[in-house]
């Protein structure tokens, strides 16, 4: 099954950017992007499948993802980044064969990669 590798995570300050990457081990149609900060759940934020692209509504406008297909690479960059942006950042993809849904279901993937830490400084 797909291998998940995400990197590009750090600190910065608020109003910065940081671009976060998700290395994949074989192409998945759709990969989504979830974090989790300390003591919430794990939300689904940005979601590529094929060429639809969703956000959720506390990045949009602010994030973006995007595909290298020949890399088999997702990218999330990421804009005027707020202090409630601070968390793990995780790439996930769901069993072959599986299409995706909007919101996301995290009990629905079954391929995650380790994280990578975001921190925004007020």
């Amino acid at each position: 099954e797909v291998e998940l590798q995400e990197s590009g995570g750090g600190s910065v300050q608020a109003g910065g950017s940081l671009r976060l990457s998700c290395a994949a081990s074989e192409y998945r149609s759709c990969i989504v992007w979830f974090r989790q900060a300390p003591g919430k759940e794990r939300e689904g934020i940005a979601m590529l499948d094929g060429s639809a692209i969703n956000y959720s509504g506390s990045v949009k406008g602010r994030f973006t993802t995007s595909r290298d297909t020949t890399a088999n690479t997702l990218y999330l960059e990421m804009h005027n980044l707020k202090p409630e942006d601070t968390a793990m950042y995780y790439c996930a993809a769901r069993p072959r064969g599986l299409r995706c849904t909007w919101p996301p279901l995290v009990s629905e993937f079954a391929h995650w990669g380790q994280g990578t830490q975001v921190t925004v400084a007020s």
